[in-house]
C-alpha cells in the first residue's frame, strides 16, 4: 500500500503517515457498564475464568458492554483493564499489573482492534492467562506493528494519500518530539466505523472518542503470547479498517479458533452474541 508524503512537519507528519495505515479503532457505546460488575447472583460462576476486555484505540470500556451484558447473564465474573493508548509496551505492563493484582483464578484475556496488540504483549506476564480472543484485532509477531499489519492487506477505507483529510490532531503535554494525540474525523468515523449502526449511536461515538498517541501505533510488538496460548478470533468480513484478509492471515499465523460475521470493525456493537459465544468457547476449551 503506497502513502504519499505531505508536508506537515518534521517527525509528527512520519507519525500521521504511519497511522492512516494502522487506525485500530474500537469504539465506545453511549452507555457504560461498570467494569467491577459482577456476574448474577443467581448463577455459579465459582469454576468459570474471570473475562478480562480491553479496549481499542479512540475507546473506553464501554465498548464490550452488550458483550459484557451477555457474558453476565451467562454466569461470568467481567473485568475492563485499563488501556491508557500512550504506547504499547506501557499499555501492556497496564493490563498485565491489572490481571496480577485484580484478578484470582484462571483468566480469559480479550482484545478488540489495537487491544489484540496489548494481550499480545501482556499476557506473557500474566500466568492465569489461559487463552486469547482477538475481536477484529491485531495479533503481531515480534517486531511487527499495528502499521505493519494494516498495510500487509489492501482493503482499509483509511489508506488515503493525506492523513490530515481523516484525522485531527492535538499535541499533548509532554508528548515525545513529534507525537501527537489523534481524533477521527466525524464525518470519517460516520462513514468508516459507523456505517450500520443506527445513526444517532454513530455520532454518539463518533463525539465521545478517546484519543490514542500516534507513537503508538507504530510501535513494534515484543515475544507475541499467541505462541503459547490457544487463540481465538471473530473476523467481521466487512471490517474497512483492519482488513479480513489480514485478519485472516494472523489468525492462521497463530493456529487460532475461527469464527466470521457480516459485521464491520465495530462488531461487538453489532453482533455482541456471537462473540459472546467465541469468549465462552475459549473459556470452556482446555
Amino acid at each position: 500500500m503506497s502513502i504519499t508524503r505531505f508536508n506537515f512537519s518534521h517527525t509528527t507528519r512520519n507519525i500521521c503517515i504511519a497511522a492512516v495505515t494502522a487506525l485500530a479503532f474500537s469504539a465506545c457505546s453511549p452507555s457504560a457498564a461498570s467494569p467491577l460488575d459482577a456476574p448474577s447472583p443467581a448463577t455459579d460462576s465459582a469454576a468459570k475464568p474471570t473475562i478480562v476486555l480491553v479496549h481499542g484505540a479512540w475507546a473506553d470500556a464501554s465498548s464490550f458492554k452488550p458483550v459484557t451484558v451477555e457474558l453476565q447473564k451467562d454466569g461470568y465474573q467481567v473485568l475492563n483493564a485499563p488501556n491508557p493508548l500512550r504506547g504499547l509496551a506501557s499499555d501492556s505492563a497496564n493490563v498485565a499489573a491489572f490481571v496480577n493484582q485484580n484478578t484470582t483464578g484462571p483468566v480469559v484475556l480479550v482484545g478488540h482492534s489495537y487491544g489484540g496488540s496489548v494481550i499480545s504483549n501482556a499476557a506473557l506476564s500474566t500466568p492465569t492467562v489461559t487463552s486469547l480472543v482477538y475481536i477484529d484485532a491485531f495479533a503481531p509477531d515480534t517486531g511487527e506493528s499495528a502499521l505493519q499489519l494494516t498495510a500487509a492487506k489492501p482493503g482499509s477505507d483509511l489508506a488515503v494519500p493525506d492523513p490530515s483529510t481523516v484525522l485531527n490532531f492535538v499535541t499533548y503535554p509532554g508528548a515525545p518530539e513529534g507525537d501527537v494525540d489523534a481524533y477521527v474525523k466525524p464525518a470519517v468515523f460516520l462513514k468508516a466505523f459507523g456505517l450500520h449502526l443506527p445513526e444517532a449511536d454513530a455520532d454518539a461515538l463518533a463525539a465521545s472518542q478517546t484519543p490514542i498517541a500516534l507513537s503508538a501505533l507504530a510501535e513494534p510488538s515484543g515475544a507475541p503470547a499467541w505462541k503459547s496460548l490457544k487463540s481465538f478470533f471473530y473476523i467481521g468480513t466487512e471490517d474497512a479498517v483492519i482488513p479480513a484478509a489480514e485478519q485472516t492471515y494472523m489468525a492462521n499465523r497463530a493456529h487460532g479458533v475461527i469464527a466470521t460475521g457480516s459485521a464491520d470493525h465495530l462488531s461487538m456493537l453489532e453482533k455482541p452474541t456471537p462473540i459472546t459465544h467465541l469468549i465462552e468457547q475459549a473459556a470452556t476449551t482446555k
